[in-house]
């Protein structure tokens, strides 16, 4: 890289470029906010509010019932399952308070997936909702847990708001296993957690990622890994103890952990938690709490915004509108600013990342595009195959290096060989995903390395075809993949739901003639078809890998 890279001109003001990495663990900013604030309100959830006090009593009874009780020690593993929830928030730092490592669950996954976070990572307890222990194992073998602290998300929320759903609303149930235990009750005994020297370089979280092939690797971060997304975050993005965010993205994804649940600890912010997307709840928590930064992805955003409840609440306190997982369609992007005057700022960051790693300048960002690489990472376009670093405006692998960067996988060094390389000496991280670089030094998503389309030896890249179908008036989302074509080695078929009120008014040949006016013919859909729904993830990407194997066998089965 050279001595100034083309960025550093248009470099936000007040912001420096390099990082200070708090030498610090995440409790120590917990412990300042309730020393500090003790009576702010740290969480709003569904009616109620904990305070940062509250919350510190609440976080030291459990992280005492964790070591006396269950025998947790410092460098142990501890599952947490659950939607988002204030108990989500104190397993957590609790299990940090203890010593433990936390191993996030998605509160999707099924029993076998659960077992393989469990035996992979080693975990022997867990934190676990009531509604998902069904897919818990208890027991002494490999893979199964011999203690679990189970709460009830009614516990934590007031009775009478009447918008709650039924699930959250669910009475606590008894346990009727001695290896179960009360997450309340436990919390209720009022112990007082052994002091510990924690380190800033001790393993805090292990998220697992979703893996393109086999099982999913945990990923190593420790408390300065996770502090430097943060430090950097908050500087980048000016957010300080006055913000408000709204935090809906799940807590198991880095988004939601990050953005959600640590940025608020750091600042000594409140989080207005949900327990699960719902725009119309979205829109008037907004309203009612004076919501000032969201980050989510743009299905969410998308959600919010063409919702009836959108238009019928004051939502001008939000100042900031973040995220990234997939770009941002011009159309959305020009109504956002339009109508409401936000700019949607998009970043780039995954899991190996704790999330934050690229963003774009607040004051000159560029649309559909991952933004600079922020305070102190270096990021590089490379071949995939020689690592050789290309220029500006060629497509190649992102690799990048910085201080939020993961330590390495899980006890898996086969897997730590395939994603670190060295360039010049320093260890670089494999994204996997193809991106370029302009003259300005700003990156754009070209596709995961895989994604691409070979239509007749021509490349195709499905997010362009996305976001230029977004312009279409008729299409609420839309999802491009590949399909086997003998005679042109793969084509593009598009998978579009359309909006309400266009259901049976737009035929499918209308959408490919118009991609073929507005896109080279070896890009544009061949083939066009209507759903009613896309499926999503938990925090609202587009499955599409799920869909072009769906579809894929699909006509293998028809040749």
């Amino acid at each position: 890289m050279t001595d100034r890279p083309p960025h550093f001109r248009f470099w936000p003001k007040g912001v420096a470029r390099q990082l200070r990495v708090p030498r610090a663990t995440l409790l120590d900013y917990l412990d300042t906010a309730a020393r500090r604030y003790p009576d702010k309100p740290a969480i709003a959830y569904c009616g109620t509010l904990v305070t940062y006090a509250q919350l510190r009593q609440r976080v030291d009874a459990l992280a005492a019932y964790l070591q006396q009780r269950l025998a947790v020690a410092p460098g142990d593993r501890v599952m947490i399952a659950s939607q988002n929830c204030p108990q989500f928030v104190t397993a957590f730092y609790a299990v940090l308070r203890a010593g433990g490592v936390v191993v996030p669950v998605n509160p999707m996954s099924k029993a076998a997936e659960v077992r393989h976070y469990a035996l992979d990572s080693g975990a022997r307890v867990a934190c676990v909702a009531q509604d998902l222990l069904p897919a818990i194992a208890l027991g002494e073998d490999d893979g199964e847990l011999r203690g679990v602290v189970v709460h009830a998300y009614a516990d934590a929320v007031d009775a009478s708001d009447d918008v709650l759903p039924e699930w959250v609303k669910a009475p606590r149930a008894s346990l009727d296993d001695a290896r179960l235990h009360g997450f309340e009750a436990a919390i209720a005994l009022g112990l007082a957690p052994a002091e510990l020297p924690l380190s800033p370089d001790d393993l805090a979280v292990l998220p697992y990622t979703s893996g393109t092939t086999g099982h999913p690797k945990g990923c190593m971060h420790t408390h300065a890994t996770l502090l430097a997304s943060l430090a950097s975050s908050a500087v980048w993005k000016q957010l300080h103890v006055e913000t408000v965010t709204l935090a809906v993205a799940p807590l198991f994804h880095m988004l939601g952990l990050q953005n959600g649940m640590n940025m608020p600890m750091f600042l000594g912010a409140t989080a207005v938690m949900m327990p699960r997307w719902d725009p119309a709840m979205a829109a008037r928590l907004i309203e009612r709490h004076a919501v000032t930064a969201w980050s989510a992805p743009p299905a969410m955003v998308i959600d919010l915004f063409s919702h009836p409840e959108a238009e019928q609440r004051d939502l001008s306190s939000l100042a900031l509108l973040s995220g990234g997982g997939a770009a941002m369609p011009e159309a959305v992007a020009a109504m956002l600013l339009q109508r409401h005057g936000l700019s949607y700022n998009e970043g780039y960051g995954l899991t190996e990342t704790a999330s934050f790693l690229h963003a774009n300048p607040p004051a000159r960002g560029k649309r559909q595009c991952l933004g600079m690489p922020t305070q102190g990472v270096d990021s590089r376009i490379v071949d995939p195959v020689t690592f050789e670093q290309l220029p500006p405006g060629e497509t190649g692998e992102l690799v990048t290096r910085g201080a939020q960067v993961m330590k390495g996988y899980w006890r898996n060094p086969e897997a730590d060989r395939e994603a670190f390389i060295e360039i010049g000496g320093q260890r670089f991280f494999r994204t996997g995903d193809l991106a370029s670089m302009d003259e300005e030094g700003y990156f754009f998503l070209r596709d995961r390395l895989k994604r691409m389309i070979n239509a007749s030896g021509y490349k195709v890249w499905p997010t362009e075809v996305e976001n230029a179908m977004y312009e279409h008036p008729a299409i609420h989302e839309a999802c491009v993949i590949a399909v086997p074509d003998g005679k042109r080695v793969e084509s593009v078929k598009a998978l579009v739901v359309l909006k309400p009120a266009q259901r049976g008014l737009v035929r499918e040949e209308e959408i490919v003639a118009w991609c073929r006016e507005r896109m080279a013919v070896y890009k544009a859909p061949r083939v066009v078809e209507f759903l009613d729904r896309l499926p999503k993830s938990g925090t609202g990407k587009i499955l599409w890998r799920e869909l072009q194997e769906a579809h894929r066998a699909a006509a293998q089965e028809q040749t």
